[in-house]
């Protein structure tokens, strides 16, 4: 009897350490459901923090959208011409250029001198609506103040009928000092590059760099050619006295002025002068001019006049058809051979005269000759000239 109630002592009273062990698995059972039933509490707290994350980067996105494009209409705003620049050869309606100053070179800005559009994209807006451009070549001894580029610009400004072709006129600029005050004083200026030959200087005729320079010209329109642009070409040195567009002829090709006219418009035996040129973009013209530039290597040393003269005789030039007429110098006259009759008179080429000191006083005398006359207001029956001057003086 006292063994059986042992017995059942030991197995239904429990001790401490069980009922320790007991508390702690319950509080492991409680935390395991406190745990669980806080989980899609916490799922949801992620979510949310997620939404808001979202939000916040796209409320970042669209500030700085709004912000760029801002900042892209305030640069259109401050330049509206801006273009890219691409390369010199392959790749003007803007407005009248200002009354020119006496610049030097430290007064030019440096956004002035930046090249901002192609070359295509100035003869582009330059051309009138047949497309057709006026281009010249500068460099740095002729656009010094006071000097040829300066006489140019005025000569169209004092001009009949020659005001309004400025905005058609481009500058062709040899050197990046010419490019720097051309920019200063007329509105379409475009830089080429020159091969590592220096053209800034006043090149004597006939000299191993004017010769390279006039071959660089000839290399260029033709590439103005094969653009599609028809073109006056005139040295910076004619003086535009009269707009010349109605004395073109209609049915040439190549039409050239004179150093001597002889009578006949189609006379070879006129003595051509490349300083006054007037040429039609189409197959038979930009074979020409290929032609003429390949045939320098067939003549080393001639500059592109002497190699005109020398071509202009050739079977290939009947073969391509073109049809070259020369300009009467009662219209497109020169120093070597002055208008007759001022009344009529376009253009006056300051040529046959050596010296860019002797060429600057003998311009300037032409120009007195011109402005006397516009003050007259009455048609002149007897023309004289004050030049040739010192051009005469051939020392």
């Amino acid at each position: 009897m006292i063994f059986s109630l042992h017995v059942c002592t030991k197995y239904q009273v429990p001790t401490k350490n069980e009922d320790h062990n007991k508390k702690k698995k319950k509080k492991f059972q409680n935390l395991k459901t406190k745990m669980s039933s806080s989980s899609p509490s916490r799922s949801k707290l992620l979510d949310l923090r997620s939404v808001i994350g979202r939000k916040e980067v796209l409320r970042i996105l669209i500030l700085f959208l709004v912000l760029t494009a801002s900042c892209l209409v305030l640069y259109k705003t401050a330049y509206p011409l801006q273009r890219l620049y691409v390369n010199n050869l392959t790749s003007l309606l803007s407005s009248p250029s200002q009354p020119f100053a006496n610049l030097n070179s430290s007064d030019l800005s440096t956004e002035t001198t930046k090249q901002k559009m192609s070359f295509e994209e100035i003869l582009e807006n330059a051309s009138t609506k047949n497309k057709t451009v006026i281009i010249t070549t500068l460099n740095q001894a002729w656009a010094e103040p006071k000097s040829i580029f300066d006489l140019f610009l005025e000569s169209f400004r004092i001009g009949q009928g020659t005001q309004e072709l400025l905005k058609h006129v481009v500058v062709i600029c040899l050197d990046p000092k010419a490019f720097e005050r051309c920019s200063q004083l007329h509105s379409n200026c475009y830089q080429i590059e020159t091969s590592g030959t220096d053209f800034s200087g006043d090149k004597a005729y006939n000299t191993p760099d004017y010769v390279k320079m006039m071959w660089r010209r000839i290399e260029l329109l033709t590439q103005v050619l094969e653009m599609g642009f028809n073109f006056i070409f005139t040295d910076a040195d004619v003086m535009w006295l009269r707009d010349p567009f109605p004395r073109l002829y209609p049915d040439g090709d190549f039409q050239m002025a004179c150093d001597k006219f002889f009578g006949n418009p189609i006379g070879l035996d006129n003595w051509a002068n490349g300083g006054f040129v007037y040429v039609r973009s189409n197959n038979r013209s930009i074979e020409f001019y290929k032609f003429w530039y390949k045939s320098r290597l067939n003549h080393p040393g001639l500059h592109d006049q002497d190699v005109f003269n020398k071509i202009k005789y050739d079977p290939f030039i009947s073969e391509i058809g073109i049809q070259i007429r020369f300009f009467d110098t009662v219209y497109f006259c020169g120093f070597c051979q002055p208008s007759t009759d001022i009344n009529v008179i376009c253009t006056m080429h300051g040529n046959c005269c050596l010296g860019l000191e002797k060429k600057l006083y003998d311009i300037n005398l032409l120009l007195d000759d011109w402005k006397k006359y516009l003050s007259l207001s009455k048609y002149v029956q007897n023309t004289t000239w004050s030049v040739p001057m010192k051009c005469l003086n051939r020392s």
